[in-house]
């Protein structure tokens, strides 16, 4: 039942994520995706620095950063492949 609610967090996460990195979204699908794997990354990134998230809230805000992070970086890597 967690891995399920990983999911609906990592979806819900990355429909924000692409809301709010305006002109930084690739679409409903993909940005779905990445807050998937926002999740993970971000849950990795919030360890580092010793942040634990409590609750459905706290992993929604960890994916969202999660996503939002992975959207960067995407955006730049696909700006230096088209230069």
């Amino acid at each position: 039942m967690n891995f399920l609610w990983y999911i609906i967090i990592g979806i819900l996460s990355g429909f924000v994520a692409g809301k709010l990195m305006r002109g930084g979204g690739f679409g409903v699908v993909v940005n779905l995706i990445v807050g998937i794997i926002g999740g993970v990354l971000g849950g990795w990134l919030f360890g580092l620095l010793g942040i634990t998230a409590v609750g459905i809230i706290g992993n929604l805000i960890t994916s969202v950063v999660g996503a939002i992070f992975l959207l960067w970086i995407v955006g730049l890597l696909s700006r230096a492949v088209a230069r």
